[in-house]
């Protein structure tokens, strides 16, 4: 058991070296990669969906799948020497388990905070929707074309819709089409909304639609459904409290009184101690 743990900590160790060159590498960079370097992606990483999750997460520009597949195989390697510990003291049925389950989390974890990363990402793009769409129909009721709108938009804000917003309006200006475009806006940032709103501008494109009213009664109707959350989020935050008070306060208040009454006994109920002399 001692030479398998130091086996492991050996390749723990080579995977940190491993690990570190490969985000050394990462900061020289400056941007995100180009499309060629695609082609450089491990099949590893690709038949583990790694490329996608990190452009989900928008970190494109300081991540790469193969940087991140090292970041995997480090986590489970760590994951690994540090279910050898427990499993000393184990069943040799047990133990083996134990390891395994250990090493099988440290290689989800990096999948895990990505994931928790895009979804922090979507909840920022959907709370910013309302403004934009509300500056989109003022663009778009000047005269502007949709894919200037878009462009223009980007660039009068910082933020993750902001730049999906200016790749669609880059896309439209270098002669794709808005379908198309729009098609993969959806793809890319996906939930209710952004389909709506793709929607919407597909509609207004082929029936020849007010797009500008169409707009703010989304943003409207955004805003709505977000009152609605935020009642919801503070209707359910009611019973947590209460049940924090029932669990937590009271019986800590409680403690307290019962404290108090064990030391002033003697007083709250009239009883003195008298003193025995033997020689009275």
């Amino acid at each position: 058991m001692i030479a398998a743990g130091l086996a492991l900590i050996f390749v723990a160790a080579v995977l940190v070296g491993l690990a570190l060159r490969e985000l050394r590498a990462d900061r020289r960079r400056s941007g995100p990669p180009p499309a060629g370097q695609m082609l450089q992606v491990p099949a590893a990483a690709l038949s583990l969906g790694l490329p996608e999750r990190i452009r989900r997460a928008g970190r494109e520009a300081d991540l790469t799948p193969r940087s991140l597949l090292f970041a995997k195989a480090l986590a489970a390697a760590t994951g690994l020497c540090l279910g050898s510990l427990p499993s000393a003291a184990m069943s040799s049925r047990l133990g083996p388990v134990v390891v395994a389950g250990f090493g099988a989390l440290g290689f989800l974890a990096p999948d895990l905070m990505l994931e928790r990363s895009a979804r922090r990402r979507h909840r920022r793009m959907v709370a910013a929707l309302p403004d934009a769409l509300d500056l989109l129909a003022v663009s778009v009721a000047s005269g502007r074309s949709l894919g200037q709108a878009l462009v223009e938009l980007a660039r009068g804000g910082r933020g993750p819709l902001r730049r999906e917003f200016a790749v669609t309006g880059e896309e439209m200006a270098w002669g794709r089409g808005q379908a198309s475009s729009l098609e993969s806006l959806r793809e890319r940032v996906g939930g209710p909304e952004i389909a709506s709103l793709c929607v919407t501008l597909e509609r207004s494109r082929r029936l020849g639609s007010p797009l500008a009213d169409q707009l703010r009664r989304q943003a409207s109707a955004l805003r709505q459904r977000r009152r609605r959350e935020i009642e919801e989020q503070a209707a359910r935050a009611a019973p947590k409290i209460q049940l924090v008070i029932a669990l937590v306060l009271v019986p800590s208040v409680l403690l307290l009184m019962v404290a108090a009454l064990v030391a002033n006994g003697d007083a709250l109920l009239g009883i003195g101690y008298a003193v025995f002399d033997p020689y009275a």
